[in-house]
């Protein structure tokens, strides 16, 4: 026999795949056998029911479909495991235009949903979009080797496994099985009790969720709960924010504070280690020397992760470009908890008036929920922007007001979900023909942390989109993201940032741009000082060693007083600093002189 008929090859490839779904093994042969056949059999064992939907009701009091048995299912026979196909695979950015593109797949969508097929094309995809969230199930491929790869992966099962309803106490489990061989992921459904005739399957929507009120919130896309969550979500422990993470060790500052840096380096070149590619191209200055020995390095200046500042201690006389624990302020979900006003009572205040009101929706969901319910009550916008913890360049990052979306994307990856600015300052593109979004790329430099010394580079950083703004398509990525270099079919818009201040002028003639900079480095100089006037792991630790540079991505948006408000995005870790050196070559000579030898320069202002 070949691999693809092997039980051998299938049980190796495929065991620790069946072990973690929890597949009980009495039906591993069976879902092998059937595999192989491509046998779907569970309509000998069952019926799809349609039941009456009442009128005004909402989808998920009432079920449209259910299936129930038209013979007993015993839980010990090992023929009962059944494969069921998806009836559609997506990735969430592309399926608006796989619903308009493919009507065979609209058709099915609508049927399975009991939706009207005859609307017109673009309101049918809105409504199935509104609608699909109950029967919209995920699967990551976790040993992929790219980024993009390891993406959730949604899927809506056929409509023999859509039509299984919620229970507490289920009869049955379906989960997502990736059979190698072909290359496509399949659901399967085994019986956890005898099942008799004429008895419906059930299964748990949100299993493993011990307790009731949070599993209610997970619920809400399949039925109604009342949800009563304080808007102000707990203070994090201590340990919350060490997990995850590899333990970091702090430097013997006792040490280092004896150690006088400047008098040992006086009249020497100092020797860089350089990881970043850019580093080595662009920094020419003769008080710089490039050494490929990290050893005999005064600087390393990675792209890796560096933990052990303890041991980095015995060397005194070295930096390194990473301070311990500033991932406090370049991981989402920490930056916004950073920035929290702790003990303040008021849901208004207790963000600052800088930062997008955000939850974690891996330990805040049922904190969000009241919030937004709260909005909805209110009639206030409610448009969000769900984003992964510690992702770039946008991926799987998405905008929706449609609350079973967000409840649905909090059972993937870990997630923060962010106020949408929804009312931007927006810029002129006679080129677009109209308004669009941009965002402000500030380069920020950490020389110390007590006391607290950080500078900006002036020379900042636009990205603009390339369709004219509007509140609605939030699916369409170049309306409403500006990160337009890693996409090769978009138009990325260069503008230095000169330029911009000289349209600026034109376009905002009574907002100086001078005014809307301090109020950027003052909100920058605040988040600094919140991240560290905590103890690690809480905030960045003290380290003299250290000197960091980040990028903060900041926007604009007009507050109710019609004043401009800068919003920080977030605050990435070993930014792309690619159009950074080729609009300003100097760029990391002028940054490793402040840095390492205290040289100013008119590029570079403290904040």
């Amino acid at each position: 026999m070949g691999h693809a008929c092997d039980w051998d090859f299938f049980i190796n490839i495929h065991k620790e795949q069946l072990v973690s779904s929890g597949v009980p093994q009495i039906f591993w042969r069976t879902i092998y056998e059937k595999l192989l056949t491509q046998t779907f059999d569970i309509g000998n064992v069952v019926q799809l029911l349609q039941f009456e939907k009442e009128e005004n009701s909402p989808l998920q009091d009432h079920p449209i479909w259910g299936l129930q048995c038209t013979s007993a299912i015993n839980k010990s026979d090992s023929k009962n495991v059944f494969l069921i196909d998806h009836a559609w695979t997506f990735r969430l950015e592309n399926s608006k235009n796989q619903l308009v593109e493919n009507e065979k797949l609209r058709k099915r969508m609508a049927s399975l949903l009991n939706l009207d097929c005859s609307l017109p094309v673009k309101e049918l995809c809105e409504r199935i979009y509104d609608n699909m969230w109950p029967l919209c199930f995920s699967y990551t491929i976790s040993n992929a080797s790219e980024s993009e790869d390891r993406l959730p992966v949604w899927y809506i099962m056929d409509e023999i496994g859509s039509a299984l309803i919620h229970n507490n106490e289920p009869n049955c489990r379906i989960v997502p099985f990736y059979f190698s061989n072909e290359q496509i992921t399949y659901s399967i459904l085994f019986p956890l009790e005898d099942i008799d005739e004429d008895e419906f399957l059930y299964r748990d929507f949100a299993e493993g969720v011990q307790n009731e009120q949070d599993k209610n919130v997970l619920l809400l896309p399949w039925r109604r709960s009342d949800i009563h969550y304080s808007l102000i979500p707990r203070k994090p422990t201590v340990e919350y924010f060490l997990e995850g993470h590899i333990r970091e060790s702090l430097p013997n500052l006792e040490y280092l504070q004896n150690f006088n840096k400047t008098q040992y380096h006086h009249n020497k070149k100092l020797k860089v280690f350089a990881q970043y590619s850019l580093v080595r191209d662009y920094l020419s200055h003769d008080l710089f020397e490039l050494v490929e020995d990290k050893d005999a390095a005064d600087i390393s200046w990675l792209t890796e992760h560096f933990k052990n500042f303890e041991e980095f201690s015995d060397n005194p006389e070295k930096f390194v470009n990473q301070f311990p624990f500033e991932y406090v302020i370049t991981i989402k979900d920490l930056l916004s908890i950073t920035c929290r006003k702790d003990g303040e009572e008021s849901i208004e205040n207790f963000w600052p008036p800088w930062m997008p009101i955000t939850y974690n929706l891996k330990t805040e969901l049922g904190n969000f929920v009241s919030y937004y319910r709260k909005r909805e009550l209110e009639s206030l916008d409610n448009t969000w922007i769900i984003k992964p913890f510690n992702l770039a360049r946008g991926m799987d990052t998405h905008i929706t007001n449609n609350l079973n979306c967000i409840i649905r994307l909090s059972t993937t990856t870990p997630k923060i979900v962010q106020k949408y600015i929804s009312n931007p300052v927006l810029f002129h593109r006679p080129d677009c023909n109209g308004y669009v979004k941009f965002d402000i790329r500030y380069v920020l430099l950490l020389k110390s942390v007590k006391p607290l010394k950080a500078f900006i580079y002036k020379k900042f950083f636009l990205r603009f989109s390339n369709i004219p703004f509007e509140l609605n398509d939030f699916d369409v990525y170049e309306k409403h993201f500006t990160v337009m270099n890693y996409n090769q079919n978009s138009n990325l818009k260069h503008m230095l940032c000169e330029e911009f201040l000289s349209e600026w002028s034109e376009q905002y003639s009574q907002h100086s741009w001078d005014e809307i900079e301090n109020k950027i480095t003052s909100m920058l100089k605040q988040i600094l000082e919140k991240a560290t006037s905590c103890e690690p792991p809480c905030g960045i630790a003290e380290s003299p060693q250290s000197r960091a540079l980040y990028a903060a991505d900041i926007i604009l948006e007009w507050d109710k007083n019609f004043k401009m408000q800068p919003k920080i995005l977030e605050i990435n870790w070993t930014p792309d600093c690619k159009r950074a050196c080729e609009y300003y070559p100097d760029f990391f000579n002028d940054i490793f002189q402040l840095l390492f030898l205290d040289r100013e320069s008119p590029n570079i202002k403290e904040i």
